[in-house]
This record gives C-alpha cells, structure tokens and sequence, in this order.
C-alpha cells in the first residue's frame, strides 16, 4: 500500500532520525519499497516496484545477493538490467519514478543493458 502523500518524506534521501529507515524485503515479482533505500535478499527478478508516493521520486534498491535475478521490463521499469549476475552483491541501484509514464527510469550498480 502506498504512502499517502502528506507523509512523502519517508521516500526522500534526506530525512531526520525520526522517520522510518531503511528496510529489507523478499525479492519477488513486485516490490513495495517504503523508505528511500530497500535491500533486497533473494535471487527472484524484479519486474514490477510499486511507487510508495504519486509524484516524481528517487529510490535506491541494494540486491544483497550475488545472484540476483536482475530487473525486467515485464512491468514498470524502462530498462532491464543484466541477469542472474555474479556482481550484484551489495551494490546501489537508483530509480527515478516518472509519473507521466508511470515508469521508472533506473541507474543500475552493474551496467550492461542501461547504456
């Protein structure tokens, strides 16, 4: 469930010791980040991220598994990333939601396909 938007500052990089940190969640099919950074554990690909706010945003996603499946274009995310990756380990990616487009447009740790 999204974040109602008067509480957006639980999405932004900068926020005070008050508000909710980061987080770890299951990789799956659809991710719901909650705060600005998410670690993912598990290798399943991730086709879909469910926008906690309505408005344009940034979302750092760390895959702390080595052989995470990657991310794919099967549902709101512009590029795919590479796959089942060696390199993957506890690396940043960054995704900037376009709500125009309902799209994300991401920077990936591991470069391949996003260039």
């Amino acid at each position: 469930m999204p974040i109602d938007d008067l509480n957006w500052q639980n999405v932004s990089p900068t926020k005070n010791k008050l508000q909710p940190g980061t987080v770890t969640v299951a990789s799956a099919a659809t991710i719901r980040p909650s705060t600005f950074m998410t670690i993912l554990t598990g290798t399943t690909a991730v086709a879909t991220i469910d926008p906690p706010v309505s408005g344009e945003h940034l979302l750092a996603i760390v895959a702390a598994a080595t052989n995470f499946g990657g991310f794919t274009t099967a549902g709101n995310i512009l590029v795919a990333s590479l796959t089942n990756s060696t390199v993957w380990d506890n690396k940043v990616s960054l995704f900037v939601y376009n709500p125009l487009t309902g799209k994300y447009h991401p920077n990936y740790a591991v470069h391949g396909t996003n260039f």
